[in-house]
């Protein structure tokens, strides 16, 4: 039983759920672990940005998520912790659900969006360099949130910009916002990932399909992965280029303790997978390039009987539309969750945890 203090009422949030798929409950993640929710912890990340994935140990990560789930729970947002507030989403390339989704998050937090939608209708157009453009941004909000094609943008904007920054995708680099969506619905389909010990029955033998090395949606999953190697068993990668990982990503997994396969034969490992991630885009040079049509997955693929799926979206014809009413489905539910561990990073980041009332109580029948 999960017992809100001080007004905060347990109970649906003022947002839908998604309408297919399987459904994930958030007080599963509070249940789990019957303590209050550790706001000194999340009051530490005031003021800082959020550039990739590995900047966040494992606690943290789970204290985000239980905050997250508490916003999904209650009516947090009646007490306007972004009041006052301003964020710049400065999206220099295409975005429909990371900005759309943010942007939800702030204004439904009672903050205010000051919105870049496509960066051709910005002085970048003209050749302005991105550290002129973060040294105006300085006077014109109080965080800013950016997507670039240019894997370097984010060290460019950050010479002249004294803002709180979030990366939301720069090139072929990182997307670690993504990765916490990611991560938070897994722990709330399964808590028992949060723990620092897992035990070996709870375990999931992890697939991930596509180009990690290339897919920046899916480094930042895998390299936070890693942060949760205690609850894997092994990470399996299904890719049709022969070093998949690339060597960032490579000497990440080579500092670790987790064991991770290559193969380029999806039907040699999806009966075994618990958890199948997938991305269709990679970003090779200027160009995109899309996953191979031998790594479709459908309706009749021979997947385990309570496997999941994960998708970051947008999707191609690699995850077919037969799968959206299946219990394999999490990638709705996962994009369902954005919104509410945006909200939880927007409210870290701007020093607004302070705002949420009389903290959390958490009971155990």
């Amino acid at each position: 039983m999960v017992e809100l203090a001080d007004g905060i009422h347990s109970g649906p949030g003022p947002f839908h759920s998604n309408s297919k798929g399987r459904r994930l409950d958030p007080s599963a993640i509070l249940s789990a672990n019957a303590k209050r929710i550790d706001f000194d912890r999340l009051e530490m990340l005031n003021g800082q940005s959020v550039v990739h994935a590995g900047q966040f140990d494992r606690e943290t990560i789970v204290e985000l998520a239980r905050f997250a789930a508490l916003l999904e729970l209650s009516e947090v947002a009646s007490h306007h912790p972004l009041d006052g507030k301003l964020v710049i989403t400065a999206f220099f390339e295409a975005s429909t659900r990371t900005r759309l989704s943010f942007e939800s998050a702030v204004l439904r937090l009672d903050g205010k969006v000051l919105s870049v939608p496509d960066g051709r209708t910005t002085g970048a157009a003209k050749g302005e360099s991105l550290e002129d453009i973060g040294e105006m941004m300085n006077t014109y909000g109080d965080l800013v949130i950016m997507r670039h094609t240019e894997t370097d943008a984010v060290r460019r904007i950050r010479t002249n910009l004294q803002l709180p920054l979030i990366n939301a995708g720069n090139g072929s680099g990182e997307h670690p916002t993504q990765a916490l969506v990611d991560w938070y619905s897994l722990l709330k389909w399964r808590p028992a990932l949060a723990a620092p010990e897992v035990p070996e029955a709870q375990r999931i033998h992890l697939g991930i399909v596509g180009t990690p090395g290339n897919m920046r949606a899916v480094k930042s999953f895998m390299r936070m992965a890693l942060t949760f190697s205690a609850g894997i068993s092994k990470i399996t990668v299904v890719s049709e280029m022969a070093d998949p990982l690339g060597v960032e990503l490579a000497a990440w997994v080579a500092e670790s303790d987790l064991k991770v396969d290559l193969t380029n034969d999806i039907e040699e490992v999806i009966g075994s997978l618990d958890v199948i991630y997938m991305n269709s885009i990679a970003l090779l040079g200027d160009s995109y390039k899309t996953l191979d049509s031998r790594y479709r997955l459908h309706a009749e693929s021979n997947l385990k009987p309570d496997a999941i799926i994960l998708h970051p979206m947008a999707r191609r014809s690699e995850l077919d539309t037969s799968l959206d009413g299946t219990p394999h489905n999490l990638y709705f539910a996962q994009a369902a969750g954005a919104v509410f561990i945006r909200q939880a990073i927007l409210i870290c980041l701007l020093g607004r945890v302070a705002a949420i009332p009389g903290g959390i109580r958490l009971l155990t029948q």
